[in-house]
């Protein structure tokens, strides 16, 4: 036995924890990336938004609400499926196959006094209907039927095995024909873990003393714990789910099963032994959940032993719905238990909840959020760019559904080169930097061990020249903060909008100089991340006399740069800036408030700005206004749906690009194709 012990020690199998699976394919960030920022422009915090997607998961991704419903589902079917009867059931079986052998044997037995005969048979007659009561009466009746008598054997070992296999998994099978000496050695084992245990509790117990209790007993603990702690939670968690067991029963059954448990192995000793065992673990482990209960109403009987499994599986799936709920503090993707998903919901389960965790590492390690200086969680820089990109070709995708239309790469037209360089990308019609290009090859092909003449050149290895326009903008994005845009659902597509014009201005005409002016009752510039995190205004006002105070300010600091003024709005100006500062409000709207608007887009016009105005919603008022405004500055008027509006502000701006000083509205004029119109020109 101590070698098959030293054996067991040296070699342990399980499933790979030492952190991240190296062989794991790298997690697929861009969804995860792009709902965040979804909920985050909607208003949550970055942290809610991330928790947000790990409950509904991917497209092709089970979320923590997902498995959580399954979770739920498990546990319902387990309390709907059984019941506690189980033992009970078959104690009854049993008792009734022996009474019925022991009258086929009193009918066919002609030499036995007939005094005796009635007497038996008077005993089993007299049986009260209570089977404890029953197999209580007949523990010292003389059987005559061999078959009787080992039938109501049968109940005392039944008995004997299950009270065994509530506290130590598997016994129930292990003792099936046991002998006198298997019965010896439980009550040996039995014995001195008790003894170990109330070492412990005394503070006495040493690891020496757990590893010889396991080199003699070792062979009944498949588990095959490493120390008395993980002995301990094992046999109290089963010892928990036995005692929650019985409180479920009725009393008549918890009766029922006291009376009998004395009849185990026929002898009151494995009893005494048990209830000793009990209150160790319960006085060591009082954590656990002793005092529980549940509503069995199926129609599947448990025994005793299965029915504590049933147990331990309810306990594990509340234990899995708490941390799939991740609502307690402190919580993290981290603490699902992958071993228990996968035992109760199956491997494929365990798997889709491994990604949610290598998802939510990969999006704190790299470089997705950030705290900031107030100690709130934002998107990083980094996360921004990729979440631009994402939007800016959504944006693309849309203009290049048109018909014969594509996305532009290009960072310049008929520029000068810029002395940078970037990766080739369809469409490109820069020329090649041919020192680039081969420099990529021949480390690329050092990196693959190739040796030998001559270089191979792939397509990844090409990059191209940057070129400069030769004339730079300097560009306005005036976005409607007031309260109309946040009741309807325009909150988000306007910070989408501005996500990806920026994110195309900073990596594509990194020589244009952008400015992101929101305005509601008054207006204020913003960086990027600024505007991605406000949360919506209920502030009631549009001041878009402030906002183009600001806008041709912009267009000053920049004289030789052509100013370009891109307005995203759903009303009719409502407040201006008083010659104190102070901002003036007025519903319906004032002449007053119309005037210092029209005076502000003036005074862009012979600043030379090309004017776009991007109408939203479908007020008669409104579309009269904008037209009229935009006439008086020979402007353009767009009309898109809402989630058209980031290609169409994108492809303003684009147009406007193609050729400053003439019409562009050719290339864009049919692109809404229905879904929005083109006004003006």
């Amino acid at each position: 036995m101590a070698d098959v012990w030293s054996q067991r020690r040296a070699s342990r199998y399980g499933r790979y924890d030492g952190g991240p699976d190296p062989l794991a394919p790298p997690v697929d960030l861009s969804e995860a990336l792009d709902a965040i920022g979804e909920d985050v422009m909607a208003g949550y915090s970055p942290e809610r938004a991330l928790r947000e997607f790990l409950r509904r998961g991917g497209q092709d991704q089970q979320g923590l609400d997902d498995l959580a419903r399954r979770v739920a589902e498990r546990r319902r079917e387990l309390a709907k499926r059984h019941n506690l009867d189980g033992t009970l059931e078959e104690v009854r079986e049993l008792l009734d196959r022996a009474v019925l052998e022991e009258r086929k044997q009193l009918a066919r037995d002609a030499m036995m006094d007939d005094g005796d005969r009635a007497l038996r048979e008077m005993t089993l007659d007299s049986l009260p209907p209570n089977p404890a009561a029953a197999v209580s009466e007949l523990s010292s009746y003389d059987w005559q039927s061999s078959q009787a008598r080992e039938a109501f054997e049968q109940i005392k070992d039944l008995l004997g095995r299950e009270l065994l296999d509530q506290r130590f998994q598997g016994m129930k099978q292990a003792l099936e024909n046991a002998t006198d000496e298997d019965r010896a050695a439980i009550d040996e084992m039995l014995s001195d873990l008790n003894e170990l245990l109330e070492k412990r509790q005394r503070g006495e117990d040493t690891q020496e003393d757990f590893e010889e209790f396991m080199r003699k007993h070792g062979d009944q603990f498949p588990e095959d714990p490493q120390d008395l702690d993980e002995l301990l939670d094992a046999m109290a968690a089963r010892a928990a789910a036995a005692q929650r067991m019985l409180n479920s029963m009725s009393p008549e059954q918890r009766q029922q099963l006291m009376e009998l448990s004395a009849q185990a192995f026929g002898s009151p000793a494995l009893m005494e032994s048990l209830a000793r065992l009990d209150g160790n673990l319960q006085a060591l482990r009082p954590g656990e959940d002793w005092y529980g209960s549940e509503q069995m109403g199926g129609q599947e009987g448990l025994g005793l032993g299965d029915g504590t499994g049933v147990f331990q599986d309810l306990a594990e799936l509340d234990a899995l719905s708490e941390q799939l709920s991740q609502s307690y503090g402190g919580a993290r993707m981290d603490d699902l238990d992958l071993d228990a998903l996968s035992r109760q919901l199956g491997e494929e389960a365990a798997v889709d909840a491994r990604t949610l965790q290598r998802l939510e590492q990969a999006l704190r390690e790299h470089g997705t959020l950030q705290r900031g200086s107030d100690g709130q969680l934002r998107l990083t820089p980094q996360a921004m760019r990729q979440l631009g990109k994402s939007l800016l070709r959504d944006a693309a995708d849309r203009l290049s559904g048109r018909q014969g239309q594509r996305e532009s790469r290009r960072a310049g037209a008929s520029g000068e080169r810029s002395g940078a360089t970037r990766a080739w990308a369809f469409g490109d019609t820069e020329p090649w930097d041919v020192t680039r290009t081969l420099t990529n090859a021949i480390v690329r092909e050092a990196g693959e061990g190739r040796t030998g003449p001559g270089v191979r050149l792939t397509i990844d290895d090409v990059e191209v020249q940057e070129t400069e326009e030769r004339t730079q903008a300097a560009v306005a994005l005036l976005v409607d903060t007031s309260f109309s845009m946040a009741m309807d659902g325009r909150w988000v597509p306007m910070k989408r909008t501005a996500l990806a014009l920026h994110t195309l201005i900073r990596s594509r005409f990194r020589g244009d100089h952008l400015q992101l002016i929101a305005f509601g009752r008054h207006a204020q510039r913003m960086e990027i991340e600024e505007l991605t995190a406000l949360d919506a205004m209920y502030d009631k006002g549009t001041n878009l006399h402030h906002g183009l105070l600001l806008a041709n300010r912009h267009f000053r600091k920049h004289p030789n740069a052509q100013p370009v003024l891109l307005v995203v709005t759903d009303g009719e100006p409502t407040s201006h800036l008083e010659p104190d500062g102070e901002v003036f409000f007025s519903y319906p709207p004032h002449p007053l408030t119309i005037a210092y608007a029209v005076r502000e887009l003036d005074n862009a016009r012979r600043l030379g700005a090309q004017t776009t105005f991007f109408r939203l919603g479908e007020d008669p008022g409104l579309a009269r206004f904008i037209d009229s405004m935009a006439s008086r500055v020979e402007g353009r008027v767009v009309a898109p749906e809402l989630d058209d509006l980031g290609a169409a502000v994108v492809g303003s701006y684009l147009g406007d690009r193609s050729g400053f000083g003439r019409s562009s509205m050719g290339g864009y004029s049919d692109w809404f194709g229905g879904r929005g119109f083109w006004v003006g020109g």
